[in-house]
């Protein structure tokens, strides 16, 4: 299950430097998460963390910011997004990655009561790679 999100980058949304403040693109992916976890589960889905968020290169006023949201691992209730976000820019046609994180999510009920979700099916390599980085991941937690 995937999600793809654009937003135009305009002078309110930067910081003095003229580039996208770290917080709006924090609210990007969350927001990018929650719509994939929910299309994936069928339901409402809570945030419970970003695990991780790699600032990679900037994006500047008038570059056209893509996000892409994919689901690369599920537990019993949860379900953990990995959003990619990269930076379009309109006068050059080249698009440069900016940022790389993952959110777990779990799916809730009606009375915000865990519920259980479907389990990944691994297709493809790249989502091997990012399911066994995640399950590393959860086991370093402890989790």
């Amino acid at each position: 299950m995937r999600t793809i999100q654009a937003h135009l980058i305009l002078p309110p949304d930067t910081n003095h430097h003229g580039t996208i403040f770290g917080g709006k693109v924090l609210a990007y992916i969350d927001e990018v998460a929650a719509i994939t976890s929910m299309k994936y589960s069928g339901g409402n889905t809570v945030t419970v963390s970003i695990d991780s968020v790699d600032f990679l290169s900037p994006a500047r006023v008038g570059d056209i910011l893509e996000l892409e949201g994919t689901v690369v691992y599920t537990g019993k209730t949860s379900l953990t997004v990995f959003v990619r976000v990269t930076a379009f820019q309109v006068e050059t046609g080249e698009s440069t990655l900016t940022t790389e994180s993952f959110v777990t999510m779990v799916a809730v009920d009606e009375g915000g009561k865990p519920r259980e979700v479907p389990q990944i099916v691994i297709e493809t390599e790249e989502q091997r790679l990012l399911y066994e980085q995640v399950k590393l991941r959860r086991e370093l937690k402890g989790k």
